[in-house]
Parts: structure tokens; sequence; C-alpha cells
């Protein structure tokens, strides 16, 4: 009995399969190959629709019709908050380049390709790092692929339906003088919508990050709470810089950042109490 509950223990606490380098190299290799053709696929298929991808979704924000501004406009009109009115702007794009418009098409159908992607993308990741983790560290992680995908996919969409017109609106009106024009080129364009979008998708995924620097001891709740007082003043200082000069909108915002922020808190929170419970039951 006592061999049986021992052999247990062992298997709960080492990784099931010992790899060498190369093999790790060639199962990496494998992963990457995979996940290499899914943002492929969605590429061509992003690529191959090309009215769909820009006109209904890249180059919409820039509209008054696009459906954030139109929200936006008419809660100021209610709140008589007039900073939240951004629809009515217009922001002329041209192209500069010769084959500006054909590269524009191309990096925008693989980062189309990316997004939608990424739940398998995150999946073959998963896929390569479960052998490496113990029994328990795979029960605490079975819904880190769900976790990590939707985190991604909504900090994509906060971002795109909130943060880039606010952006937009601010960077694409702003004059040091009336003598000077704003005609914004393709490529500063879709860099900013781009830029903008994915750095959302990522900060999302804070929640994830602090999980796993606290399950190997680099972050810990203290920490993280005496960082609260700097990681307010930085989020509320970003929300200023993209959105119009008014608190409501600042606030709009701040609000989900910090929410994500707490949110990590409370994770680092509950695996530093997981382990003060194992070492008082060891």
């Amino acid at each position: 009995m006592a061999e049986t509950l021992s052999s247990k223990k062992n298997k709960n606490q080492q990784p099931p399969v010992e790899m060498s380098f190369w093999d790790h190299l060639d199962a990496l290799r494998g992963h990457l190959f995979r996940s290499a053709l899914a943002i492929l696929g969605f590429a061509i298929l992003a690529f191959m629709n090309r009215e769909i991808i820009f006109d209904k979704i890249i180059l919409a924000p820039k509209e008054s019709s696009f459906i954030t501004n139109q929200v936006l406009c008419n809660l100021g009109k209610w709140l008589h908050v007039n900073g939240l009115c951004i629809g009515d702007y217009n922001i002329e794009i041209i192209n500069l380049n010769l084959s500006g418009q054909f590269s524009s098409h191309m990096s925008i159908s693989f980062f189309a390709g990316l997004i939608l992607a990424s739940p398998y993308v995150i999946w073959e990741i998963w896929r390569f790092l479960k052998p490496a983790l113990y029994e328990k560290e795979r029960q605490y992680s079975r819904g880190a692929v769900f976790a990590m995908s939707l985190l991604f996919i909504l900090g994509i969409l906060f971002s795109y339906f909130l943060i880039v017109p606010l952006t937009l609106n601010f960077f694409g009106t702003y004059s040091v003088s009336n003598m000077v024009a704003n005609q914004i080129s393709l490529a500063s364009y879709i860099s900013t919508v781009v830029s903008v979008t994915f750095s959302l998708g990522v900060v999302f995924e804070l929640p994830v990050f602090v999980y796993f620097l606290s399950k190997v001891g680099i972050i810990t709740p203290d920490f993280l709470k005496r960082s609260r007082k700097y990681m307010i003043v930085l989020i509320i200082t970003i929300a200023a810089i993209i959105t119009p000069p008014d608190i409501f909108s600042q606030i709009l915002v701040s609000i989900p950042l910090l929410a994500l922020y707490e949110l990590s808190i409370l994770i680092s929170a509950r695996i530093s109490r997981n382990k003060a419970a194992q070492q008082n039951a060891a």
C-alpha cells in the first residue's frame, strides 16, 4: 500500500516524458509548422475578401457611420458631453508608394490570419508546453488555452471598437496650425490601427501572465499591490493621450484596464494562498 501511494506521488511530481534537446526542437518545429499553416490559410481567406477586410473592417472606424462613433455621439448628446461626439470628422487617406496598396493588402491579410488563427496557435503552444508540466500543473492549467484565446479576442474587440476610433479622432484631427492640412498615408493609418489593436490584445493577457509568473514565484500579490498606484497613473496617462480631452472618455477607457490589473492581483493572491496551504500540509 505504501509503495502504491509512493508511486502515485512520484507520478504526480515528475513530468511524464523525458525528451532530449533535439526531440524538443523537432516537436517545436512541428507545432510551428502547423501554426504557420493555420495562419497562412486564414491569411489567404482574408486576401481573397479584400472589400470586407478593408471597407468593412480596417477603414470603417474613420467613418462617422461607424457604430462606435454613432453610439458615443448619441451618448455625448444625452450626457451633454460634447467631447464624446467624435463622428463629425473626416480623415483623408492617400497612398504615397507605387506598391503601397499591394503591400498593405499583404500585411493586413497576414495580421487578419494571425488574429483568426490565434486560438489554434495558442493551442499548439499549449501542446508543446504540456509534456513539461507536472500532472498537478496540468490540472490547474486546463483552461489556459480558452482563457488566453478569450482574453486576446476581447482585447482585440475592445481596442477595435473603442480605442481605435478614439485614437483616430485624436491624431487625425490634431493640428498645430490651420495652415497645415492632415493627409494621412495608407501605411501610417494601417500601422496605427494594427499596433493599437494588437497591443491591447496582448495587454488583455495580463491575468494569464500574472498567473504563470506567480506560479514560479517571480510576482507576488504584495508586489502588485505596491505597484497599483504606479499602474493607475500609467493607465490614466495612456487614456488621456488617446481619448478626447474630457474626463468621461478617459474613464471609459481606463476602467477595463484597471479591472484587469485588479483581477491579476486576485489571481496572484489565490496562487499565494494555495502555495502556503501546500507548504503547511507538507
